[in-house]
Parts: C-alpha cells; sequence; structure tokens
C-alpha cells in the first residue's frame, strides 16, 4: 500500500462494524463515492477484525486513532485524515484535484 501511494492516491477507510456513528458514517461515504478506481485506490479496514492493522496504521502515519476514520495516503504520507461525520467524498475530491 506504502509503494502503491508512490504511483496512485490510497484512501484508507478504517471503521468498526459495531458502532452505529461508524455504520451511518460508511454509508454515506458508500452513497456518496464517485472517484474513478484509476484516480484513487481505496481500502476498507475492520478495526475489530484487523484492530492490530489499524494500529500499525496510525502509528506509521501519525494519526491519533479514530472510528470512523479515513486517511489519504500520497508519496507514503498521509496528507489529509478525518473522522465520524466530517468524512466528506467532497472534501477527498478537492484535495485529490489540488
Amino acid at each position: 500500500m506504502l509503494l502503491q501511494s508512490t504511483t496512485k492516491p490510497v484512501l484508507i477507510f478504517k471503521h468498526s462494524t459495531r458502532c452505529g456513528v461508524s455504520r451511518m458514517a460508511l454509508k454515506n461515504f458508500e452513497r456518496d463515492y464517485d472517484i474513478d478506481k484509476t484516480d484513487l485506490e481505496l481500502y476498507f479496514l475492520d478495526i475489530l477484525k484487523y484492530r492490530e492493522l489499524s494500529n500499525e496504521v496510525s502509528e506509521k502515519f501519525g494519526v491519533h486513532h479514530q472510528s470512523p476514520q479515513i486517511l489519504l495516503i500520497n508519496n507514503k504520507s498521509a496528507i489529509y485524515h478525518d473522522s465520524h461525520y466530517q468524512i466528506s467524498v467532497e472534501t477527498v475530491k478537492d484535495i485529490l484535484l489540488k
């Protein structure tokens, strides 16, 4: 994934399958998501199933763990992150256009 971010931005959507807020944020994100796969690689990370990986992601990019949370990775660095109801496909698209 890190290597992949050197050729195309990567978005990680971290979420809990047991949390109502996480479920709603994921539902809204999926509804609004219309970014072409050629422009962005998207990964969903179930933090309950892969907690250790979720912690590694937070540590690697220096971002405090939250759920739900998105991290936009470009050239091996987190260039944007947000959580809960601030998660927005439009914001991700705006950042990609910069």
